[in-house]
């Protein structure tokens, strides 16, 4: 099952619904503030998640409302302000709870550094439950790999493909089908050797022997 969470962070509507009409979910989870854009666009989820410190009290009772009228949706888990997890971790081991194997996180990137970077995390607790996560928005898509994996041009996000290392080193890093390949090179933290590398194929390979990689596709 594939699941949509809708964070709280930067959203443009028009490529949400896109988003959505694309990847045809089978789960969606509101998060917190989240729930504003399925309450602009009429729509329900399935899950309404958070401490609700950021959202309006209409939207909230809006979606209490539809809860209580008998519809069984969405179900709404409120939890305290002062908590170890983020409202978007807490979303995330909801789906994963719920079956899901591929989770997808639209309103993750945004103005505040820290949630962005915390959600970046979050694509590793996922990747190590077996569950693929990916952090999505207009111009990034954003995942977390811990084996190969080929990007085809014809299905990637954008002209730029960057691979930074999320463990200290990335042993074994081979590229084929990119403008800049590697041949069982050692990619290690603190430099940036793998940003803004280019497919130059029909598909781009990547292969590596142990470590963990943050693989992200860029538009511009």
């Amino acid at each position: 099952m594939q699941a949509l969470i809708i964070s709280g962070g930067h959203l443009e509507d028009a490529f949400a619904v896109s988003y959505m009409e694309k990847y045809q979910f089978q789960f969606t989870i509101a998060v917190d503030s989240g729930m504003a854009f399925f309450y602009r666009k009429g729509l329900v989820p399935d899950y309404i998640v958070g401490d609700f410190d950021s959202v309006s009290p209409e939207i909230l009772h809006n979606f209490r409302a539809m809860r209580d009228s008998g519809q069984g949706k969405p179900k709404i888990l409120q939890f305290q302000p002062e908590k170890d997890e983020t409202d978007t971790e807490l979303a995330i081991r909801t789906a994963i709870g719920q079956g899901c194997r591929t989770i997808h996180i639209l309103g993750g990137t945004g103005t505040r550094m820290d949630h962005m970077l915390g959600n970046l995390h979050l694509l590793g607790m996922a990747m190590e439950q077996g569950v693929e996560a990916i952090m999505a928005d207009k111009n990034n898509r954003i995942r977390m790999v811990q084996e190969g994996l080929v990007l085809r041009r014809e299905e990637q996000y954008g002209r730029y493909v960057s691979l930074l290392p999320f463990t200290p080193q990335v042993t074994g890093l081979t590229l084929k089908g990119f403008k800049y390949p590697l041949n069982q090179y050692t990619l290690e933290c603190y430099h940036s050797l793998g940003v803004s590398n280019e497919i130059a194929g029909d598909a781009g390979e990547i292969s590596f022997q142990d470590g963990v990689l943050v693989v992200v596709e860029s538009l511009d």
